[in-house]
């Protein structure tokens, strides 16, 4: 299994994941359509599937086009979604099938809105697992709140996405790294493996290179959304439980000026 970064827009990534045995791919959100087929055409492969991880326009845009220029093409999507163009409705847990090795859990990642799917990538061959985690979990960062609550968040990213294998790839929907490592040195100004990170990220940026993956380890480290559920940030932050440090923390992420 492979996966291909396809940078879209001003800042969002879309990707192809390619089961290298039958040459046949998924799309993560190709919202720029002819960039994304002309990726798949450079790898020579086939895209058979689209997954959306959610319904706004820089994700799905792009599905309407996707079908026109690949008929009989699958898009899925969150069935509570409204996802445009799309063919095959996925709720939490329904498992799709890609080439012959390649399988994909549907996990639904509510709050940025409320149908959100992040897609869980794995293959027979036992390669590290990915996840696709659109607008719900970016590298140091969460989206914001749109559609949902506190607790929404906190389920999705602490305990759905928490609870993936350590390893696990992290691939978003947007490069918004540097920034967010740079908010998060605000919460835990002490936190040596966030400016590590943040060094690190900056050199990629200024090389013209991509901060994405990470991994649910590395984000367990440096993120301060999915490190809520520990005593010594919640204190930091002056509040006594997960959620509520959850909800503070996106505050002042919502008014930081960076």
């Amino acid at each position: 299994m492979k996966i291909h970064h396809v940078a879209c827009l001003e800042d969002n990534y879309a990707y192809l994941i390619i089961d290298e045995s039958t040459k046949e791919a998924a799309a993560v959100d190709p919202v720029e359509p002819e960039k994304v087929l002309k990726a798949a055409q450079e790898h020579g492969v086939d895209i058979k599937l689209v997954l959306t991880t959610h319904h706004h326009w820089d994700h799905a845009g792009g599905n309407e086009k996707i079908k026109q220029l690949v008929p009989g093409i699958k898009i899925y999507g969150g069935s509570i979604d409204n996802v445009k163009g799309c063919t095959d409705k996925v709720d939490n847990g329904d498992k799709i099938s890609l080439g012959a090795d390649v399988h994909i859990l549907s996990l639904h990642t509510p709050c940025h809105t409320k149908g959100h799917i992040s897609y869980y990538v794995t293959n027979k061959e036992g390669d590290d697992p990915t996840v696709f985690t659109g607008d719900t979990l970016f590298i140091a960062g969460c989206g914001k709140f749109f559609e949902g609550t506190a607790e929404q968040m906190h389920q999705s990213l602490c305990v759905t996405l928490g609870s993936l294998p350590k390893p696990t790839r992290v691939y978003c929907g947007h490069e918004y790294t540097v920034k967010n490592l740079q908010f998060a040195l605000t919460v835990e100004p002490g936190n040596e493996k966030i400016k590590q990170k943040l060094s690190w990220a900056q050199k990629q940026r200024e090389t013209g290179l991509p901060t994405v993956p990470s991994t649910i380890e590395e984000e367990m480290e440096t993120n301060p959304f999915m490190r809520a559920d520990l005593p010594e940030l919640q204190e930091r932050v002056g509040c006594k439980t997960a959620v509520e440090a959850l909800r503070e923390i996106r505050q002042r992420k919502d008014t930081w000026r960076g």
